[in-house]
């Protein structure tokens, strides 16, 4: 059984950093597509920052370049999601997503994942 753990969520001034973490569990971690999707209040479900495998390279929504930054961690298990210069706009529920067989045009695609977290609020007040 594969599970998801989100964790380093809360409440930031505008211009501040925060650090997302998601342990996975089950499976061959490094073999996962991994993958950051947020929600914001009535929006739907987007793709933040992703790979499709250890080593490969890593995408990003292009609002978030130069502001997040995505790794792994192998040995922990563990992806992280780096976030500086948080903005107001950048508040929502953030999901950490796994799967495996994903084909790049897919990586943005939150139906390409079969794993998901339960997800970690993070604000940003103005």
């Amino acid at each position: 059984q594969v599970q998801l753990v989100e964790s380093g969520g809360g409440l930031v001034e505008a211009g501040g950093s925060l650090t997302l973490s998601c342990v996975v569990s089950g499976g061959t971690f490094s073999n996962y597509a991994l993958a950051w999707f947020r929600q914001a209040p009535g929006k739907e479900r987007e793709f933040v920052a992703g790979n499709r495998r250890s080593g490969q390279n890593t995408y990003y929504k292009d609002s978030v370049k130069g502001r997040f930054i995505i790794s792994r961690d192998n040995a922990k298990n563990t992806v992280l999601l780096r976030m500086n210069s948080l903005m107001p706009e950048d508040r929502a529920i953030y999901y950490c997503a796994a799967g495996t067989g994903i084909i790049l045009s897919n990586i943005r695609n939150p139906h390409a994942y079969a794993y998901w977290g339960q997800g970690t609020q993070v604000f940003v007040s103005s």
